[in-house]
């Protein structure tokens, strides 16, 4: 089998809520750049990569000019496997990988495709019905994510990721963690999400503050070593995110003692592939995950269900349904969560594909 062609879209997601986060950051509509790759055999596979802007090195206009660079690698090649491919792709491009992972999914859909499989039975088998889901809660005021909260309990999530740091006033932030924990009462996991954005003393007094509560940091500070001061002078458990994204900073991270739980972002590690491999890492090392992605649609979202599917359930945190935050759906028969939780999408491969009428025109045909 041989590729033959790529086809880029760019599609526009709007948020359903506007995400406000530490340092400015903030997500309502965002480019998602959605590939299919096409070979001589006459089957597709699809991937989707929509980086957030300005959170990590990563902007949805640069993978058009990375297939590019990458189409003498790509063409002609056997997608099968999915992983000899790529590594002569991360051979010939160095870094680029929230590029690379778009193509990373698509490899895996068109083996699965090919295998009459679903995805989750080539990651390593199905280990579970269905996978709990976390909420996530823009920053806004402290009463209006207390509702938030409330609202998602009544459809049966039991994870409450609460952001904080947008306005800057550490005592906002904690008032937003303490009337979160009051909306949801004593069990459902509450914790608090900086995106890097707090400052090593502001994350200390806030958990401080917020300890007799049973919550839970994330990725307070932009450094790990940062986060491990603050782990260490909280003794609240901690989840890391933007700082781990491969092998050596799973390990730091470890090393540090601030990994009790971690967010592996397909994009993130570079595809299904890297992330698998860092879910291997973390389990070993007995590190929970949240199997996600930063941002996207359909196709992210069935990928990393298969992975979270295929994830022992005693380790795994909680997974996204991204599709569920942003409109307009690529496949409106992908799966969605239900009382609180989410399965992978049926039939080989992703088990996914888009609707061509919701892409329009491509940005980019490579052949």
């Amino acid at each position: 089998m041989k590729i033959t062609k790529l086809t880029l879209w760019h599609v526009e997601l709007t948020s359903h809520v506007a995400y406000h986060m530490a340092a400015g950051k903030t997500c309502d509509a965002v480019i998602s750049a959605v590939l299919r790759v096409d070979t001589d055999a006459g089957v597709s596979g699809w991937g989707e990569v929509c980086p957030i802007p300005h959170y990590l090195p990563a902007y949805a206009e640069g993978v058009g000019p990375a297939l590019e660079y990458l189409a003498p690698v790509l063409l002609g090649g056997d997608p099968l496997g999915a992983e000899a491919l790529m590594a002569r792709a991360d051979a010939y491009l160095q870094g680029h990988v929230y590029a690379k992972s778009a193509l990373d999914i698509a490899f895996w859909d068109i083996t699965g495709r090919v295998a009459g499989l679903p995805l989750h039975t080539l990651l390593g088998g199905r280990q579970a019905a269905d996978l709990p889901l976390y909420h996530s809660i823009t920053c806004v005021a402290p009463e209006e994510m207390a509702r938030m909260a409330r609202e998602a309990q009544a459809e049966g999530i039991t994870h409450f990721q609460v952001k904080l740091g947008a306005d800057g006033d550490w005592q906002a932030d904690v008032a937003r963690l303490r009337l979160v924990r009051e909306a949801v009462g004593n069990g459902p996991l509450v914790y608090g999400d900086w995106n890097c954005g707090a400052t090593r003393m502001d994350a200390t007094r806030v958990g401080r503050a917020v300890a007799h509560l049973d919550i839970m940091l994330e990725q307070p500070c932009a450094t790990l070593e940062e986060c491990a001061a603050v782990r260490a002078a909280t003794n609240l458990p901690m989840k890391i995110d933007e700082c781990c994204f491969d092998a050596a900073s799973l390990l730091k991270a470890y090393d540090l003692g601030c990994m009790d739980a971690l967010a592996l972002k397909l994009s993130k590690f570079g595809g299904l592939s890297a992330t698998r491999r860092a879910r291997d890492l973390c389990l070993h090392l007995g590190a929970k995950m949240c199997i996600e992605d930063t941002w996207g649609s359909d196709v992210t979202t069935g990928a990393l269900l298969h992975l979270a599917a295929a994830t022992p359930p005693r380790m795994l945190l909680n997974t996204c349904d991204l599709s569920g935050y942003v409109g307009p759906r690529l496949d409106a028969g992908a799966p969605m969560r239900k009382a609180g939780r989410i399965a992978p999408p049926e039939g080989p491969g992703l088990g996914v594909t888009p609707d061509s009428a919701i892409l329009g025109e491509p940005v980019a045909i490579i052949d």
